[in-house]
């Protein structure tokens, strides 16, 4: 059983990672959005092609405000903080009672 717990405790870090370096992600999308960015850039691209399927979801639900504020990066940081201080907590749980 304790391989299990392991196991847990090691799942519990990698999305607590991978949401922590997702939201950094997001901050530079925002930050880059304000200036005009080279769009041939491959950072540029690469923060549009990650992000992009994520916000476009958020966009459709909530548009934009007038005069083009878009809130749908401050909705998925939000989303992410939640689930940050659900997920892996909730899973280390689990592994403790596990072992």
């Amino acid at each position: 059983m304790f391989a299990i717990s392991n196991f847990l405790v090691a799942l519990a870090k990698l999305i607590d990672f991978a949401l922590g370096a997702y939201m950094w992600i997001i901050i530079g999308r925002a930050i880059i959005s304000w200036v005009n960015p080279d769009p041939y850039n491959p950072i540029v691209r690469f923060l549009h092609e990650v992000t992009e399927p994520v916000l476009s979801r958020i966009r459709r639900v909530i548009p934009a405000f007038a005069g083009g504020l878009d809130f749908s990066p401050v909705i998925v940081i939000l989303a992410i903080i939640f689930l940050q201080s659900f997920l892996p907590p909730t899973i280390r749980q689990m592994a403790l009672s596990l072992g």
